[in-house]
């Protein structure tokens, strides 16, 4: 498939990465469980932005999801790639991004949006399952990556117009998930988490 690409292979952002955060990140601590640290924060994110405390949220949010740059450049960095990271980290990722836009995305725009992303979101993990059971390769690829980047992008925009009431943030919000949509079809289509 054009899209699926060596797990190994280094994206440009790992090089970057390696050189600055990485370096702080001892060596005891593994690509797992920086995975794992995003599904605890997960429920922290929801609680804090679920009642309003949008100074704290807002910033644990952003830290839970940059998680996801990290874990993948660190097993790529370090040559730690295992089979459990290749499926939960984008589970991570999902868990994580599609909470908050349950939370905020239906709260604060069209319910039906949220639920579209989240519901291409469980297709995409389902399908991910099936061809995992099927015997079949399952990895993230370049349309997941730009589809993930982009729905954080949107969150974060939202976020920074219910946080601080600037109304001008949301058509960007608006207009980047619905880009992310189209990039989840795409991921759905090309069987990339």
């Amino acid at each position: 498939m054009a899209f699926e690409r060596d797990p190994q292979k280094l994206f440009p952002f790992d090089k970057l990465l390696g050189i600055t955060v990485i370096r702080l990140i001892p060596k005891c601590v593994t690509p797992n469980a920086v995975t794992w640290s995003r599904f605890a924060l997960t429920p922290f994110v929801l609680y804090l932005l679920f009642v309003g405390n949008y100074a704290v949220g807002v910033p644990l949010f952003v830290l839970a999801a940059f998680t996801d740059a990290i874990d993948g450049s660190l097993a790529r960095l370090r040559r730690q790639i295992t089979q459990w990271g290749t499926l939960y980290d984008p589970i991570a990722d999902k868990f994580l991004i599609g909470s908050v836009m349950l939370l905020i995305v239906t709260k604060y725009m069209n319910p039906l949006f949220g639920i579209v992303i989240v519901g291409l979101e469980v297709a995409i993990v389902f399908g991910g399952m099936i061809r995992r059971h099927m015997g079949l390769p399952v990895m993230a690829n370049v349309v997941g990556k730009i589809k993930m980047f982009l729905q954080f992008l949107g969150v974060t925009f939202l976020l920074v117009a219910v946080w601080s009431g600037m109304d001008l943030f949301i058509p960007f919000s608006v207009a980047t998930l619905s880009l992310a949509i189209v990039f989840a079809i795409a991921s759905l289509l090309t069987y990339g988490l």
